[in-house]
């Protein structure tokens, strides 16, 4: 792997953590740094007259260091407290900078994300308004087909019958996305497939009455369904 791509893998890790992960290292490096200070020889510090040497003074300065506030009452003198008070400095640059990074990339994530669920909605929107303009044409075929089914209609109707509420459910399909009803996109799917293959089956001469019967009872009740769906969107 190249170094540029390390690079850049490095910071979509960071990208991706959380800013209240970034917020807590930073809290918890204050006490940290403090206890390091607290830890160091007397006489790496200048301070002031009266000022204390207890852990609660040394998180005061940790708090003042890291945030770059550098009030000057506490002042690294020698090598370790400016090595130490130089690698915190730098730890709440760094920590900071990562985390208005993943505050900038949430919010992208988050605008994303809104804008894929509007265009959602709009895409749903415009599909049911298609569907709603196709449904009362679509419902009076429906209505024909199932009382051909229903009052044992001749094959030669049945067949044309068949043939016409197939075409018009696989225009239904390639005019609207089904996908966002999928129980509907299922029944018409089957509808059209039994429907074919009657209407196949009597264009080759295979006309016997129990598939017809079999046909005419599952095809009117799929019809139903798909009715009764049409009228609930």
């Amino acid at each position: 792997m190249k170094i540029s791509d390390r690079v850049r893998h490095f910071f979509h890790v960071v990208s991706n953590v959380r800013p209240i992960v970034w917020i807590g290292s930073y809290i918890a490096l204050m006490p940290v740094f403090a206890l390091i200070y607290w830890a160091l020889p007397d006489g790496q510090f200048r301070i002031p007259d009266g000022a204390g040497t207890d852990f609660g003074s040394w998180l005061y300065y940790s708090i003042v260091t890291i945030t770059t506030l550098g009030f000057g009452d506490y002042t690294p003198a020698h090598g370790w407290a400016q090595c130490v008070t130089a690698v915190e400095v730098m730890c709440g640059l760094t920590i900071l900078g990562f985390f208005l990074n993943a505050v900038g990339s949430m919010k992208s994530e988050i605008d994303i994300t809104s804008e894929i669920e509007k265009q959602r909605a709009l895409h749903s929107a415009q599909e049911k308004d298609k569907l709603t303009k196709m449904s009362p044409v679509l419902l009076r075929r429906l209505n024909t087909f199932i009382y051909n089914c229903e009052n044992n209609a001749s094959d030669n109707v049945l067949t044309r019958s068949a043939f016409n509420i197939a075409l018009a459910l696989d225009s239904l399909q390639t005019r609207v996305d089904l996908t966002e009803w999928p129980e509907l996109l299922e029944n018409c799917f089957t509808l059209v497939a039994d429907c074919q293959i009657f209407t196949d089956e009597r264009q080759i001469g295979k006309s016997t009455e129990e598939p017809k019967a079999e046909f005419t009872k599952q095809a009117a009740e799929t019809a139903r369904k798909i009715q009764t769906l049409l009228s609930t969107i």
